[in-house]
């Protein structure tokens, strides 16, 4: 399952550039050849850069495999969309959340990944605990902790936090999701996307907000 080599000892300072550039350049190949046909020395090439250089950044192919679903998740989904902020309705949050989410989610990236994972899942169940831990339960652990603080201030009412969480994520991907995995459908328009995730957010508030007939299990 590894792609390894001793990473090399200090020296000079790491470039922030080629660590971009080596991400850029696995994001690629991951999805065009899947994780097992995707070598270090190809991405290296990819990149532009020196597989010496690509060690002193990643010490082997599954740090470079979390590290890129990371990135590419904190660049979608940054952390100051899950900070409630004065002047900022609860509404407002999760419609930015759901937003970029949905975006996100069904992206013909997002969806070549998943492809690639569900692939992988009976040969290399590691690397799918891997892909979980990096990109989905990163996501979860920021609406966990967003929704247990909107429930302290009485914004929602969402004792278990991650089950909200979990059913926020469920919502916004909806059927859409799937229909694009299995290659369907195409991606919804501009349009759709923004009325499903108005749809979301309402029901979202009609079963967790502060007015709810009754407080979820």
């Amino acid at each position: 399952m590894s792609d390894r080599t001793t990473a090399p000892g200090p020296g000079r300072p790491k470039d922030p550039a080629k660590r971009e550039a080596i991400l850029g350049a696995a994001q690629v190949l991951f999805l065009a050849n899947g994780y097992e046909g995707s070598s270090m020395e190809a991405i290296a090439a990819e990149a532009g850069v020196s597989k010496l250089t690509l060690y002193s950044h990643f010490r082997d192919k599954e740090a470079l495999f979390c590290d890129a679903v990371k990135s590419t998740c904190e660049t979608r989904l940054p952390r100051s969309l899950f900070l409630l902020e004065p002047g900022r309705t609860m509404e407002q949050v999760l419609l930015a959340i759901g937003t970029a989410f949905q975006a996100l989610v069904n992206s013909p990236e997002s969806i070549g990944l998943h492809r690639v994972m569900v692939a992988m899942a009976t040969q290399n169940p590691a690397l799918s605990r891997l892909f979980f831990d990096a990109g989905p339960q990163r996501l979860l652990g920021d609406l966990e902790a967003l929704f247990a603080e909107a429930d302290r201030c009485g914004l929602l009412v969402a004792p278990a936090p991650l089950s909200a969480a979990e059913h926020f994520c469920s919502l916004v991907k909806g059927g859409a999701h799937f229909r694009l995995l299995i290659g369907y459908s195409d991606e919804p328009t501009a349009d759709e996307a923004e009325r499903h995730v108005r749809e979301v957010v309402s029901l979202f508030l009609r079963a967790y907000g502060p007015g709810a007939a009754g407080k979820p299990d």
